[in-house]
């Protein structure tokens, strides 16, 4: 009996997403994860922005839950992007932020400055944007490639970003690297 109880204790005190395969996770459980778990958080100032880590495979499995649901299914990511993954995955992870209008993109100022300050931070160390897929009206997400870095080891990892388009363009945000593990392995 105190065994089954002992049992019943450690998976109530795991997350969801560590107790039960993606295709057992609620429609709840899977909005949770896409907009708000250690993987996708919400920053501010007004307006807030949803930001996530598109690479993470809890945010991945989601994603991939979402449409298999839905009756109107998630549009899928650019093809040149999802080519991109499947040469770099194992050197590069990508910070996503879905816009909600593409009003202010596409002005080459603008990208360059999003280029030149958009930065990571671990540790005291920054480290510099690689690349970016824009926003596109059929896939209004901005996606920003960074090497991958870091370390199970790290505190957190911090991104300065400046983001066109958007009031209060330059925003940060802080991913604490311990609540990044999903099945043992750091999911970025």
């Amino acid at each position: 009996m105190m065994h089954i109880l002992l049992t019943a204790l450690f998976f109530l005190a795991q997350p969801f997403w560590e107790s039960k395969p993606p295709e057992q996770w609620t429609d709840r459980e899977i909005d949770a994860v896409r907009h708000n778990s250690p993987w996708a958080r919400t920053m501010g100032p007004e307006p807030d922005l949803l930001i996530y880590l598109a690479t993470a495979a809890p945010i991945e499995e989601a994603e991939a839950e979402a449409r298999l649901r839905t009756r109107n299914p998630l549009s899928e990511p650019d093809p040149d992007y999802l080519d991109y993954l499947r040469e770099n995955r194992g050197r590069h992870f990508v910070l996503a932020i879905p816009y909600a209008t593409l009003s202010g993109l596409g002005k080459a100022e603008e990208e360059r400055k999003m280029e030149h300050e958009s930065v990571m931070i671990i540790n005291r160390k920054t480290y510099k944007l690689l690349g970016h897929f824009p926003p596109t009206p059929s896939d209004p997400v901005l996606r920003l490639v960074y090497p991958r870095e870091v370390q199970p080891s790290d505190k957190a990892v911090l991104f300065r970003l400046y983001l066109p388009g958007v009031d209060f363009p330059e925003r940060e945000i802080e991913f604490r690297v311990k609540e990044l593990f999903y099945h043992g392995k750091l999911a970025m």
